[in-house]
C-alpha cells in the first residue's frame, strides 16, 4: 500500500509594492521626473502629488482608490502599450533605485533562500510590475491588467489587483502551484489588503496605516517597521538593474505615452 507523501507543500511570500517594497507611492515619486521630461503637464503632476498626500494622511480607502482607478483608466485610453513599456524601461531607473527598502530586499532574499516562492501583488499595471518583480528576484507577479485592443489600452480593466482581488489572486495561485496558504506569508502596509492578510497563515503589517495597525494589534499579527531605503545597485547586477520600472497607482500610470507622442509630433 502506498504511503502518503511527506513532501511539504510549497510556500509563498506575497508582497504588496507601494510603501511595502518601495518607500513611497510610485505616483508621487514619479511626478517630478515625468514633469521634467515633459511626459506629464504641471496640472497632472500637482494632482498626483495632492492625491498621494491625501492617501498618506488618510489611508488609501476603497472609495478613494476606486476614483483614482477610474481616472487613470479614462486617461490612458488609446495609448500605445509598447510605447508605455519602453518609456518605463528607459526613463524611471534613477527614480526607483533609491526607493527599495533594505528590509524588503533582505526579506525577499531570505524567503528565496528558504525555498519559498516570492510573489508581488500590486494594483499598479502589469507592464511596470513584471520587470520590477523580475529585478527583485521574485518568482512571479500579479498586477492590474488593462484591456488591450490592437496594441492600445481600451480604457477597460480586465483585472483590478486591489483589495479582495489580491486575496482571490493568492488563492488562485495557491490552487495552481500547490501553496499551503496556512504556511504562506503576506506583507503589506494598507488596510485595503486585509483580505490578503486574512487568507494566509503568516500575515505581516509593514509600516501599517492606522486602520491596519489597529486590526493587526487586535489579531496579534506581526507589525514590521521598514525605514531604510537603499540603492539597488549595491545588490542587483547591472543587467538586471536596467529592467527597473515602477509606475503610478491603480491601473498603471500609463499617461506617459500620450504626452510623449504629443511632444514628438
Amino acid at each position: 500500500m502506498a504511503q502518503p507523501s511527506t513532501t511539504p507543500s510549497p510556500v509563498a511570500a506575497f508582497f504588496d509594492l507601494d510603501k511595502t517594497i518601495i518607500a513611497s507611492s510610485s505616483a508621487l515619486a514619479f511626478s517630478k521626473p515625468l514633469l521634467r521630461e515633459g511626459l506629464i503637464n504641471r496640472r497632472a503632476a500637482l494632482r498626483s502629488a495632492y492625491a498621494q498626500l491625501v492617501f498618506s494622511l488618510a489611508g488609501a480607502d476603497a472609495a478613494k482608490t476606486e476614483r483614482m482607478r477610474a481616472e487613470v483608466s479614462a486617461l490612458c485610453t488609446g495609448w500605445d502599450v509598447a510605447q508605455v513599456s519602453a518609456i518605463v524601461r528607459e526613463t524611471l531607473h534613477d527614480v526607483v533605485d533609491p526607493l527599495v527598502y533594505a528590509e524588503a530586499a533582505e526579506l525577499i532574499s531570505s524567503h528565496r533562500a528558504d525555498g519559498h516562492d516570492v510573489v508581488v501583488l500590486s494594483a499598479t499595471g502589469e507592464e511596470v510590475v513584471a520587470p520590477v518583480a523580475e529585478m527583485l528576484g521574485a518568482t512571479r507577479s500579479v498586477a492590474t491588467r488593462m484591456q488591450i485592443v490592437d496594441g492600445r489600452y481600451s480604457g477597460e480593466v480586465d483585472f483590478y489587483c486591489y483589495g479582495e482581488n489580491k486575496a482571490i489572486a493568492a488563492k488562485e495561485l495557491a490552487a495552481t502551484y500547490g501553496y499551503d496558504l496556512t504556511q504562506c506569508h503576506a506583507y503589506t502596509d494598507s488596510s485595503t489588503d486585509i483580505p490578503l492578510l486574512e487568507a494566509v497563515g503568516r500575515p505581516h503589517a509593514v509600516n501599517p496605516d492606522r486602520v491596519l495597525r489597529k486590526h493587526a494589534t487586535e489579531q496579534g499579527w506581526d507589525i514590521l517597521a521598514f525605514d531604510h531605503p537603499m540603492s539597488l545597485r549595491t545588490r542587483i547586477p547591472a543587467k538586471s538593474a536596467g529592467l527597473v520600472a515602477l509606475g503610478a497607482v491603480a491601473a498603471g500610470a500609463t499617461w506617459y505615452g500620450y504626452n510623449r507622442r504629443k511632444r514628438t509630433r
